[in-house]
């Protein structure tokens, strides 16, 4: 499968930087999933589980707090309140 680099921040600083093959979260127009080659976009993102699946088909779960998405050609970034 595709892979596309995320990077996620928060103000305690970078909590993760690798490729991922999909994030999942919830928006604020909804659920939604990103995987590479996604229209890049930006969305506030609410209060809710974090699931990110890496290239080796295993996956990290955390949750934010609330927060930015932006999904761009060259990665996907999630900066606000998140912990694992």
């Amino acid at each position: 499968m595709r892979t596309f680099l995320l990077n996620i921040s928060s103000p305690d600083g970078k909590l993760f930087s690798g490729e991922a093959v999909m994030i999942t979260l919830r928006g604020i127009e909804g659920d939604l999933a990103v995987m590479a080659g996604h229209i890049p976009f930006i969305t506030s993102v609410v209060p809710c589980e974090v699931k990110i699946t890496l290239p080796d088909g295993t996956e990290k779960v955390g949750h934010a707090d609330g927060g930015l998405l932006t999904v761009a050609a060259d990665g996907v970034t999630l900066l606000g309140s998140f912990h694992w």
